[in-house]
């Protein structure tokens, strides 16, 4: 295990053709770092073309990786400055690289920088990830089966559990289920998963505010099942034992809530985090409150992993436009956590 200080955040660039490679850019050419030293990896090309495009400085020493990204070889003194490293990915060339049009080819450079820096964690080589926004239809295109980071990063580290925790100063929420069709959510729901998505999220939020943490549980259907007038009784036989096991653990919970009015100010002002039942349940409020000022953490894992709150934006990509605070707060909370672990 290498123990850096101030410790490497590795960055991985996302998706060639979206806002992924811009944000990286920007970041590296405006910033001057002290708490911690980032790399970014991913093609080299595709970095230089979006700074072209955007009109910033990003000179900084690329060391080119072999295939698969091993980090062991770099030499002890990149450690301390900031890094390029530049993988290449079979069937990947970064010239060809149109900002906005994705192929299955940029799917497999994205889901290939993952890997890396995930078995660069792993290996403590870097004292924590932060990723880019990835295309999932270009995973799919490439016949990668994983649907989004949390499921890859739960499978290279063999964590026996995870949690997909999204975080601002204005709102937290944490999912239960994540990226699943509306359908399959009431399957995929226990006492066991909604257990585990309030601890690991307590844990998380105790280390950040000293103290309990407060939450707030939602419901799954209308009004929370109106006492089982709505759905088939996932309330009564999933998410009521759950809470009420969860409190006997000692957390301080309300819910479950009804999902239409448990967001309302009054209730945020007694909320510290959020139990979500879906995807969209807790990041359509999370994205309306603060877009572009939180930060996705995954819990659970044995390594530090953040990333942006946001897609791959095709339609703004290498435009200048991308809005840099999401993915500054990313690479800056990773440092944090790293310190902190």
């Amino acid at each position: 295990m290498v123990c850096d200080n101030p410790p490497v955040v590795l960055i991985t660039m996302g998706e060639p053709a979206g806002v992924g490679p811009e944000l990286c850019v920007k970041f590296l050419s405006n910033q001057h770092f002290k708490d911690f030293v980032p790399w970014v990896i991913g093609d080299a090309d595709v970095l230089r073309s979006a700074a072209r495009a955007v009109g910033v400085t990003c000179d900084l020493p690329v060391r080119a990786l072999t295939a698969g990204g091993d980090l062991g070889q770099l030499e002890a003194g990149d450690r301390q400055r900031p890094l390029l490293l530049h993988l290449p990915v079979a069937g990947f060339d970064g010239l060809q690289v149109m900002p906005g049009r994705f192929n299955r080819h940029s799917g497999r450079a994205s889901f290939g920088y993952v890997q890396a820096a995930t078995r660069a964690a792993l290996a403590g080589y870097v004292a924590a990830i932060c990723t880019g926004p990835i295309q999932k239809e270009a995973w799919h295109l490439a016949g990668i089966d994983y649907p989004g980071h949390t499921e890859l990063l739960a499978k290279m580290t063999s964590a026996d559990r995870t949690c997909m925790m999204l975080t601002s100063d204005e709102i937290t929420c944490s999912l239960v289920t994540t990226h699943v069709g509306l359908r399959d959510v009431a399957e995929l729901l226990s006492v066991e998963s909604i257990v585990g998505t309030i601890e690991l999220s307590a844990a998380a939020l105790r280390a950040r505010l000293g103290r309990a943490p407060r939450f707030s549980v939602c419901g799954l259907n209308p009004h929370a099942g109106e006492a089982g007038q709505f759905g088939h009784g996932e309330e009564e036989r999933i998410i009521v034992p759950a809470i009420e096991q969860a409190r006997r653990l000692g957390h301080q919970l309300q819910g479950p809530l009804a999902p239409d009015t448990a967001f309302l100010p009054f209730r945020r002002a007694q909320t510290d985090g959020y139990i979500c039942m879906y995807h969209d349940q807790g990041l359509i409020p999370l994205k309306t409150l603060a877009f572009d000022q939180a930060v996705n953490i995954t819990l659970g894992l044995p390594i530090v992993r953040t990333s942006v709150d946001h897609g791959t934006a095709l339609d703004i990509a290498w435009q200048g436009r991308a809005n840099l605070s999401s993915f500054r707060l990313a690479v800056q909370r990773a440092a944090e956590l790293a310190v902190s672990s």
